[in-house]
């Protein structure tokens, strides 16, 4: 679904422009807080371009999963949203990927790719709103509530029916899942649609996303200015954005991102694509979404099903604590550390976090 054509206009309203000056602020002050790594890292990157640096993923297809279907889901609002579907129709399970926040269906290129081989085990991936091969919303804000239902829509019509029904969610994706349980918690109830949920790297609420605390601590007064931005502003930033150094904008991800180890710079690249992807005004329309993100007294409804939490003891964006608290509150999850894993531990430490997934869903197909 194509958005409504905008009026042109000479100059951005005066709303716009602050909102324009305020974004390009934060990404400063980012920028700013790795400068000082920026030309050692540069020469590492020169080398690893020129292979001097052994790459184990140089030659990965990611973003190039093949699929059994493609389907189209339209939410309540009218968002086309793009799903990618591998597996038998009458599957035992069913495992349903809930990207996060910046990125899109392929932060789960490993396990979709390992589990898709896999007998009795069918896969659904989609695209958030506003986020890859999906649509946007037309006018106002994103919610979580709006990404529950969403996710509740791809359930209904893509997971087989019989089948036990297993939902991944990665940072803005585990969110998501908390706010369907919140809202429509007889989906978790014992032998009901939902028979287990894996939530990685992500927070039940109080999330800052590795921000400055400068910026952290003005963000009531910060949100409705960004949010409120327009288009017009925020094609200005896209093309901003595009004419920003592509080595810079490998390094933010490579930091905040990943942990402090090795990392492969294909990984580095592909995530870096995906966040470029994003559209500024998307990125806009979810910030309050996600700073206001507050799920705790939801959590009760994922008492009721296993849950695995993993989260990287390097992740910046959501740490670790975040995922200790979720293991406090859910008595029965199983909290999983991977050592040296940064926000995107399950592209960047697959095999680890493919070694604990893999007999959960095993568990739960059993």
């Amino acid at each position: 679904m194509s958005e409504p054509a905008l009026p042109p206009t000479r100059r951005g309203s005066a709303r716009g422009r602050a909102a324009a000056g305020v974004v390009g602020g934060i990404v400063g002050v980012a920028a700013a807080g790795v400068a000082a790594g920026f030309a050692a890292e540069r020469v590492l990157r020169l080398r690893q371009r020129r292979g001097a640096v052994e790459d184990p993923w140089r030659d990965e297809p990611f973003g190039e999963l093949p699929a059994g279907e493609y389907r189209t889901v339209t939410t309540a609002e009218g968002i086309p949203l793009h799903v990618e579907i591998t597996g038998p129709r009458h599957a035992r399970t069913t495992v349903v990927f809930v990207h996060g926040f910046c990125l899109d269906m392929g932060t789960f290129h490993f396990q979709r790719k390992l589990l898709s081989t896999m007998d009795g085990v069918r896969t659904v991936s989609y695209d958030q709103p506003g986020h890859g091969r999906s649509g946007r919303l037309a006018k106002g804000e994103y919610t979580l509530d709006m990404l529950a239902w969403a996710l509740h829509k791809v359930i209904e019509e893509c997971a087989s029916i019989d089948s036990h029904v297993v939902l991944v969610g990665h940072s803005m994706g585990g969110m998501a899942i908390m706010a369907l349980a919140e809202l429509v918690p007889e989906l978790f109830y014992a032998d009901s649609r939902v028979a287990g949920v894996v939530l990685i790297s992500t927070s039940a609420g109080g999330v800052t996303f590795g921000l400055p605390d400068v910026v952290v601590r003005f963000r009531g007064s910060l949100l409705p200015l960004i949010a409120g931005a327009g288009t017009a502003s925020a094609l200005v930033l896209d093309r901003a954005r595009g004419a920003t150094s592509k080595d810079l904008a490998w390094l933010l991800t490579r930091k905040f991102g990943f942990g402090s180890g090795t990392a492969s710079p294909a990984l580095v690249s592909y995530v870096e694509r995906m966040n470029a992807a994003t559209p500024t005004e998307s990125v806009a329309r979810y910030l309050r979404a996600l700073y206001d993100h507050d799920r705790m007294s939801g959590l009760s409804s994922l008492k009721q099903v296993p849950v695995l939490v993993i989260c990287g003891d390097e992740d910046h964006v959501t740490p670790l604590e975040h995922s200790k608290i979720l293991a406090r509150e859910l008595p029965h999850a199983q909290l999983v550390v991977i050592p040296g894993g940064g926000h995107v531990t399950l592209l960047e430490q697959s095999e680890a976090v493919d070694a604990v997934l893999l007999p959960f869903l095993r568990r739960i197909g059993a």
